[in-house]
C-alpha cells in the first residue's frame, strides 16, 4: 500500500512509520505546519507543533530512508480549530481542540489530500485500533496499552475515514516498548518528552490566551440560590469544576471550597456552589457521528448498555443511550455512575466493551439533584 505517514516529530509517530515500512509499504513521511508565529521554539513549549519539531520529523525520516514533505494547514488549522476554541470559550462552553483538530484536520484534510494524491492510507503514532468484523467491516478499538490510549481523541473519525487509518502501535504494550524500539532503530526522538496541553498555548496559560482573544466583561459570581458572592473579571475564563482562581469574598457557610458549576454568558454570570452540585447524571450530545458503521440501535432510535467517557484520560462509567426519538440528531446519555464537572462543549464518547461506538459534543449536563434545588 502507499501510506503516509503523519510526522509530528514525537518517538510514537516516528515508530510507527517505522513499522510501515518494515511492514512493506510505500511510505511518504509528512508534517504539518499548524503555524506561521516565526520563531516557535520549543524552549519554554509544552506543544507538539513547533519549528523543532519539524526537524525531528526530518532526521526520522532520513534515518528511515523515507521521502519527508512538510504540507502548510496553518489557515485550515487557524479556522477549523483555533477559531472553533475561541468561539467556543466565547459561547461558554468548553472545547476539545484535539478533537477538532483530529476530526478536521488529521482526519479531514489531510486524508483528503493524501488520497486525492494516490494514497491508500494515512498512518500516525496514535495509541488505538482498528478491527475488521467479519462482513469487512472497520470498527475503531482501544489500544493494548490501556495507559496510553488514544481512542477516546479518535471517536470522531468516521466509517470511510477508518477505510483508511493505520495505527501501527495499536498492540505495543507500553510507550517504554516504544521508545526502546526508537533507541534500537537509531531515531533520535528515542527520550523526547511528551508533548502536552494545548500545541497554539505553549505556555499553558490558557486564561492569559483567552483574555487576548475575547472581550472580558466584569460581572457576579452567585451561588446556585442567585446571591452574589463575588465578582470575576470575565466569565469565558471560566470552566465548570474549576476551583482556584474565584477569589470569593463571601466565604461558604460550611467553610468548604465551592468551585464553578454553571457558566451564564448572555448573564455575564458564573455560578459556584458545593462540589457534590458538580455530580452529573444526564448528558445531551449534539454533532453526533459514529466510528464505523452504528449499531442497530442506532437507527431504531432504541435504549442501549454502554459506558461513556468525557476526558482524553477520564475513566469511562456506565451508562444507558439512545438518540432522541423526536427524530433530531442528537444524543441522550444517563449515567449509572455520575460524572463531576461535565461541561457544554466537551466531547461525550461512547464505547462498548473496547470498541468505540461513536461520540457528540455536549449540549446540556444535569444534575438531578441540582435540579431539585
Amino acid at each position: 500500500m502507499r501510506v503516509l505517514a503523519a510526522m509530528s516529530g514525537g518517538v510514537d509517530s516516528a515508530v510507527a512509520a517505522a513499522r510501515a515500512v518494515e511492514a512493506g509499504h510505500d511510505v511518504v513521511g509528512v508534517h504539518l505546519a499548524l503555524s506561521r508565529m516565526p520563531g516557535t521554539l520549543r524552549t519554554g513549549s509544552r506543544g507538539c507543533c513547533t519549528i523543532e519539531d519539524s526537524r525531528d520529523a526530518w532526521r526520522a525520516c532520513d534515518v528511515l530512508g523515507i521521502p519527508y514533505y512538510v504540507w502548510d494547514f496553518s489557515e485550515r488549522f487557524k479556522e477549523d480549530v483555533v477559531q472553533d476554541f475561541i468561539d467556543e470559550y466565547a459561547a461558554g462552553r468548553t472545547p476539545n481542540p484535539c478533537m477538532r483538530c483530529n476530526e478536521r484536520i488529521k482526519f479531514a484534510a489531510l486524508l483528503e489530500k493524501a488520497i486525492a494524491l494516490g494514497f491508500d492510507a494515512v498512518c500516525t503514532g496514535h495509541y488505538a485500533k482498528v478491527i475488521e468484523d467479519a462482513d469487512g467491516n472497520r470498527e475503531l478499538h482501544r489500544a493494548a496499552d490501556w495507559a496510553k490510549d488514544q481512542s477516546y481523541v479518535l471517536g470522531v473519525l468516521t466509517h470511510e475515514q477508518l477505510k483508511h487509518s493505520m495505527f501501527p502501535l495499536a498492540e505495543t504494550p507500553s510507550k517504554a516498548e516504544v521508545r526502546a524500539e526508537a533507541e534500537r532503530r537509531g531515531l533520535s526522538v528515542a527520550n523526547k518528552p511528551d508533548s502536552h496541553d494545548i500545541c497554539f498555548i505553549p505556555d499553558g496559560d490558557t486564561a492569559g490566551w483567552l483574555a487576548e482573544k475575547i472581550d472580558m466583561t466584569t460581572g457576579d459570581i452567585v451561588d446556585q440560590t442567585g446571591t452574589k458572592v463575588g465578582e470575576h473579571p470575565g466569565a469565558n475564563a471560566f470552566t465548570v469544576g474549576q476551583r482556584r482562581g474565584l477569589k470569593l469574598g463571601t466565604p461558604a457557610a460550611d467553610g468548604k471550597p465551592r468551585f464553578v458549576l454553571e457558566i451564564r454568558p448572555k448573564e455575564n454570570k458564573v455560578v459556584v456552589g458545593p462540589e457534590a452540585l458538580l455530580a452529573i447524571d444526564e448528558i445531551r450530545g449534539i454533532k453526533v457521528s459514529w466510528a464505523g458503521l452504528p449499531i442497530a440501535e442506532i437507527a431504531t432510535r432504541a435504549t442501549f448498555d454502554c459506558y461513556a467517557q468525557v476526558r482524553a484520560h477520564g475513566d469511562p462509567v456506565p451508562a444507558t443511550a439512545w438518540m432522541d426519538p423526536a427524530g433530531t440528531n442528537s444524543l441522550v446519555v444517563h449515567l449509572t455512575t455520575p460524572l463531576r464537572g461535565v461541561a457544554p462543549g466537551q466531547t461525550v464518547v461512547l464505547y462498548q466493551g473496547s470498541r468505540v461506538l461513536g461520540q457528540a459534543t455536549i449540549d446540556t449536563a444535569r444534575s438531578l439533584q441540582r435540579a431539585e434545588l
